[in-house]
């Protein structure tokens, strides 16, 4: 990873630790890894399908599908997300 990147993300890191309480933070970050791995997930399979061979109608009906899926998949940690900040801003009041 570049030094840059390294620091950014370092930078990143400090920035969350003291913007919520530890006891908050692992779960809060757990929550947007996952939702980073169902975003990343759901690119990577358009992808797939934008470069497969099928007929285009049949691709577009499949990105629907994909897109819908994608949404249902993160509607509960969404949910939990909102929890944790709203915890957080009562933890820090």
């Amino acid at each position: 990873m570049p030094a840059n990147t390294e620091r950014q993300s370092s930078l990143v890191k400090m920035s969350a630790a003291r913007s919520y309480p530890s006891e908050l933070l692992p779960l809060l970050q757990l929550v947007l890894a996952t939702l980073a791995d169902i975003d990343f997930e759901h690119q990577s399979d358009i992808e797939t399908v934008r470069n497969s061979s099928a007929d285009e109608w049949l691709k577009k009906a499949t990105i629907r599908t994909l897109e819908e899926r994608h949404q249902q998949r993160r509607v509960s940690y969404i949910r939990q997300l909102e929890r944790l900040q709203r915890q957080a801003h009562a933890l820090a009041a």
